[in-house]
Parts: C-alpha cells; sequence; structure tokens
C-alpha cells in the first residue's frame, strides 16, 4: 500500500467540501440522518436535579455513566458543592486536569447562587405601584419585550403593561451580594470592613498578601513531585518552564497551595489560633491580634 499526496498540497479546496458533504449523507438507505449529525432538540437540558447531565457531557470522566450529581437514590444528600468538591480532592486528579470541567462546575454554582440568592430592592416611596406593576409582569410579556429590545425595535404604541415592564427596569435594583466577584459582593465586603472600623477601630497593618506556587518548592510536592526534599535547605526544583506548566495545569493545587500559606502565616508568624477564633497565649510577631479582615482579590 502507497500514499500519495500525504500533504494533500496538491487537492483543491473544493474537493475538501465535496468530500465533506458526502460524508454527511447516510451510509444506508434506511438511515434519515447522516453519521456526523449531532443529534438535539430545541429544548436545552437542565442542570438541576438531572444526575445524567454531567455524564453525558463528559464522557472521560464518567465512562460507565455513572457518578453523577444530585442523585436521590443516595442513602444521605449530597450537595452539587459538596460533591464538586470530593471530585476536584480525590487521588484521581483527571477531573482536575481537565480543560473545561472546572469552569463549568464554577458557572453552575455562580449561577445557582443567582437563581436563589438574588432579590429587589426599591425606595420606600414607589414600594406600592412597584409592587401592583410586579404582580402584572408575565413570562410571555418579558420574552417578547426580550425580542423587541435584542432585534432593536422601538415600541410606537406600548401597552399599559409593556410600559409598567419598561419602568420596572428604573425602579428596580437587583441585589446578589453572595455571589462571588459581583460587584454587590464588593459592596458588601466595603460595608462588613467599615464595620470593623466602627467596632475595632482603624486597622494598625494593611498588607497584600501574594504568595508565589511557581517559586515554592510546597507547591510542587503538592502538584505530586515526589522528587522534591522539603528538608533541604534549598530544595532541587525543576526549571522555571516546567513550573509554570505545572501551575497552569493544577489551579486546585495551587488554591490549596494558597489556603496553606494563608493559614501558616497567620498561626506561627500572627499567632492566630483558627480553632478558637483569637489570639493564641504566647501572640505573635505583632503580638496579640484582636481582629483581622481578608479578602481575595
Amino acid at each position: 500500500m502507497g500514499v500519495s499526496d500525504p500533504e494533500s498540497s496538491k487537492l483543491a479546496g473544493r474537493s475538501f467540501v465535496a468530500s465533506a458533504i458526502r460524508n454527511l449523507l447516510p451510509k444506508e438507505a434506511s438511515e434519515s440522518y447522516p453519521d456526523l449529525v449531532v443529534h438535539h432538540t430545541a429544548q436545552p437540558v437542565t442542570e438541576y436535579h438531572n444526575p445524567t447531565f454531567f455524564p453525558g457531557l463528559y464522557l472521560t470522566l464518567f465512562p460507565f455513566g455513572l457518578g453523577g450529581f444530585e442523585i436521590k437514590t443516595r442513602p444521605s444528600a449530597l450537595s452539587f458543592k459538596h460533591q464538586a468538591k470530593y471530585l476536584l480532592s480525590i487521588s484521581d486528579r483527571s477531573f482536575r486536569y481537565h480543560n473545561s470541567f472546572i469552569f463549568v462546575l464554577l458557572n453552575i454554582v455562580q449561577r445557582r447562587q443567582a437563581h436563589l440568592q438574588t432579590y429587589f430592592t426599591v425606595g420606600k416611596s414607589s414600594f406600592d405601584s412597584v409592587a401592583r406593576k410586579l404582580t402584572r409582569v408575565t413570562p410571555s410579556l418579558l420574552e417578547h419585550l426580550a425580542v423587541e429590545l435584542e432585534q432593536e425595535r422601538k415600541l410606537s404604541n406600548p401597552s399599559p403593561e409593556e410600559r409598567d415592564a419598561l419602568q420596572l427596569l428604573q425602579q428596580v435594583n437587583t441585589l446578589s451580594a453572595p455571589i462571588p466577584g459581583s460587584q454587590a459582593s464588593k459592596i458588601h465586603v466595603r460595608n462588613e470592613i467599615r464595620n470593623y472600623y466602627g467596632y475595632f477601630g482603624l486597622p494598625h497593618i494593611f498588607f497584600t498578601f501574594n504568595p508565589s506556587p511557581v517559586h515554592s518548592p510546597i507547591f510542587q510536592v503538592m502538584f505530586g513531585d515526589k522528587t522534591v526534599d522539603l528538608s533541604d535547605r534549598f530544595p532541587v526544583m525543576p526549571n522555571g518552564r516546567e513550573r509554570a506548566l505545572r501551575l497552569a495545569k493544577d489551579p486546585v493545587a495551587a488554591a490549596d497551595f494558597y489556603e496553606f500559606s494563608f493559614r501558616a502565616l497567620f498561626r506561627f508568624l500572627l499567632g492566630w489560633d483558627f480553632d478558637s477564633h483569637r489570639s493564641v497565649a504566647a501572640g505573635g510577631i505583632f503580638g496579640f491580634i484582636r481582629a483581622f479582615y481578608g479578602t481575595s482579590e
């Protein structure tokens, strides 16, 4: 058997297109769909209480189609967040090494928090009128307005219900403080810090804690490198490129390293006991800590 033109440099582009079209044709006369067509429906698959969602989405991570989320037949209920944390912490690191699994998990967690922990606030003077308008808003009305606005159509003669729905966009504020990374969560953090000022007084020290996992031998051990000897004063580590690749490959180990470094700093240098939520009897390098507040950027 010989191979002619292995780089396909002598074939015209139209030949490739024609070959692709032929591949779309059914192989058997009885088939109504070609082999390369991905079957789908107009209805999205629900992510709530659907144990087959993740096994169907990630076949390589769930090869037997088992082990999905929120299985009602489990003897003990297991929340979505707890199972996600478990899958990212087991010895089999296929889940944390996957290119998209961890991002889909975070996206679902954030959207669930947005669905379940978002509420409206209105001014006291307009509360009664807004309450009446909210009772007249229907899903079909909102869908109609969304289509009109998406296609940039002008509402020449809006109905009273449509006018009320548009006014609600200006009169109602949405609060979503429990959602990490949202603007409302940042405002919530600032308010808590100001409350600390009022109760404990102004802080005596402010610092940014930014440990570097790339240059840390502890992170290399957390990544799984058994050749790094932490008992040495200057452990031998891989080159800089390999350490950067490890950090990009395993963000879960990077998060564990940050948590470990943060707790070690406050426990052994600043003298804070996380179990009793107070300073240890001997204190730390700055004496006794009365309170502290920390948040991620």
